[in-house]
């Protein structure tokens, strides 16, 4: 059997909440993690449609990044960007 070959193996606390809000047209189930590892950003899960992506206040900004993240129209993006505009 051959040795595994890691490229990290860490372990980290975090803090994660887990929340649910609606918006105009979605119900928005989230699990938010902070962590030391992305350099400040956050990893937003989407429990429903399986997605996650790791965001911070730069990406909140770029045009067409949750629609891609998310798999979300422009208006469930625009609900999903207000709200972690208040988090992040």
């Amino acid at each position: 059997m051959t040795e595994r070959f890691y490229l990290y193996d860490d372990k980290e606390d975090t803090k994660t909440r887990f929340i649910s809000f609606l918006g105009e047209n979605q119900r928005f189930d989230l699990a938010i993690t902070q962590t030391d590892r992305h350099y400040g950003k956050h990893l937003v899960l989407d429990m429903q449609g399986s997605r996650f992506a790791i965001i911070g206040p730069d990406d909140l900004q770029e045009e067409g990044y949750l629609e891609y993240a998310f798999q979300l129209n422009e208006e469930d993006a625009a609900d999903l960007r207000s709200f972690l505009l208040e988090l992040i």
